[in-house]
């Protein structure tokens, strides 16, 4: 969930979306026919991950079947009916790994780990306020900020869990409440953000060396850092939100081996994803002065490290999009996916545009549509 959000909102809205839903807005289990058929495709299809109402339990998960074109909806509840309160409270993050499903659900404190055919639960492994998944050989790591809000100098720390066991066997200490990481080589690279201290943000990446699971070094970036992502070259792109009013939100362009900020792009970002030498990006930018949000999405040169066009969406239908949210692209089909979280309260939209930025199809969701998951094995559509 976007961080801000989660802050300034949370106390002045929680009983708010509770007020407001109403059962009949509940996405039940549906398919939707949005696309033709497509056949000899390596990418069989792609799982949304659905984050769901803070404090309401109705985190969702949905597939996208390319062989058929059919979208489905809340397919989790569906295969899993004795799963009590189904996924939980917040997806936070969604990856395929190997033959499993990983989804990240923030607020029940746990990774949900479902069988990749059939996305039938496998286990629930628990980490208190869980971020982001990555994974290296038989590990996974998992960015936990380890306390809660009343816990605001907690120090965060990246669990690592034994795949094969689908347990914790190590924590590494990092910098105040961590979100998402890369790994190069034997290095994990963790944007710390301090975001629940406002007064006295994190401003840092922790390395932490794979061998030995141990940080190694803390490196200053930028206030509130959030995404992190390595281009073809090697670099890390990391963002930062800066303090949602006399520090804006920006880009960092950081090169691991000198260890040196190259360039400080003056781009707002909320979330970013890379396609060759493209760094597809959005921004919602809020700002707490005017108490509203900016909107843009523009399309980057990893090798030039400069905008090339200030908006990805060139058919003129961005601004139909209320409050763009998860973010995804799929060159084999030549998609890129966007979603609308809308008023954050009722089913989202999908929408996916070409490569060249003209809208294609579009698709209703569950609440707050976010993260998005390809897989070479198809769901079985049956189970």
């Amino acid at each position: 969930m976007r961080l801000f959000r989660f802050i300034f909102l949370l106390v002045v809205t929680l009983s708010a979306f509770t007020a407001c839903r109403k059962e009949e807005e509940i996405i039940p289990s549906t398919r939707v026919q949005v696309t033709e058929g497509r056949v000899g495709l390596q990418t069989r299809g792609f799982f949304l991950l659905n984050e769901g109402n803070m404090g309401s339990n109705k985190a969702t998960l949905d597939y996208l079947d390319y062989g058929s074109g059919l979208y489905m909806r809340n397919i989790y509840a569906e295969r899993n009916p004795n799963v009590t309160k189904e996924l939980g409270d917040v997806g936070n993050d969604l990856q395929i790994y190997r033959d499993r499903i990983y989804a990240v659900i923030n607020m029940s404190n746990l990774v949900e780990v479902m069988d990749l055919r059939t996305a039938k639960h496998i286990q629930a492994i628990s980490i208190p306020n869980c971020r982001y998944i990555v994974f290296r050989g038989d590990y996974a790591y998992v960015s936990s900020y380890a306390g809660t809000l009343n816990e605001s100098g907690r120090i965060g720390y990246v669990a690592k869990i034994d795949l094969k066991e689908l347990k914790v066997v190590a924590t590494c200490d990092v910098g105040r409440q961590p979100e998402e990481m890369a790994i190069l080589g034997n290095k994990l690279y963790v944007a710390n953000s301090g975001g629940y201290d406002p007064a006295n943000y994190d401003d840092t990446v922790s390395v932490i060396d794979l061998d030995t699971f141990t940080e190694v070094k803390k490196v200053k970036i930028a206030i509130n850092l959030h995404r992190i992502q390595v281009d073809p070259e090697g670099r890390l792109w990391i963002s930062s939100r800066g303090n949602y009013g006399s520090i804006p939100s920006r880009l960092y362009v950081f090169e691991p081996q000198t260890e040196q900020i190259l360039k400080v792009l003056e781009t707002p970002v909320s979330n970013m994803k890379l396609y060759q030498d493209k760094l597809y990006v959005y921004s919602n930018s809020f700002s707490k002065k005017s108490g509203t949000s900016t909107t843009s999405y523009p399309l980057i040169n990893t090798s030039t490290m400069e905008v090339i066009s200030p908006s990805f969406i060139t058919d003129g239908t961005a601004g139909a999009i209320k409050a763009p949210y998860g973010l995804a692209i799929n060159p084999e089909v030549g998609e890129v996916y966007l979603t609308d979280a809308k008023s954050y309260v009722v089913p989202g939209t999908l929408h996916a545009y070409g490569l060249d930025g003209r809208h294609r199809w579009s698709v209703t969701t569950g609440d707050i549509p976010a993260h998005f998951a390809f897989t070479t094995i198809a769901l079985r559509t049956k189970d």
